[in-house]
């Protein structure tokens, strides 16, 4: 999943799509914020989806891509785990509290 996210495209990406879950947003909706050309932006759809990062779902003509905020929030539990308790590289308060 990070492997995934590690592109700007792809984190822009999912960033747009966490602001308009739970409903998600067209395709051409993400290509017009975003900017991204269609070829280019169905490319790093299928790698957001194959990943588990992104859900997409068909109604009629339309494809409808969303956030899959579960996967997501399993990957930040994983690594809240690992550098916040088992490791301690993170103070917890640091994440959890903000200013």
């Amino acid at each position: 999943m990070l492997s995934a996210m590690g592109t700007e495209p792809r984190l822009r990406i999912v960033r747009l799509l966490l602001t308009a879950h739970p409903h998600g947003l067209v395709v051409g909706d993400i290509a017009r914020e975003t900017g991204i050309s269609g070829s280019t932006l169905s490319h790093h759809l299928d790698k957001l989806r194959t990943e588990g990062v992104v859900t997409v779902r068909r109604e009629g003509t339309f494809l409808w891509y969303a956030a899959h905020t579960e996967a997501l929030q399993g990957l930040l539990g994983f690594l809240y785990a690992e550098c916040c308790t088992r490791n301690k590289a993170i103070e917890p308060q640091t994440i959890v509290c903000c200013d």
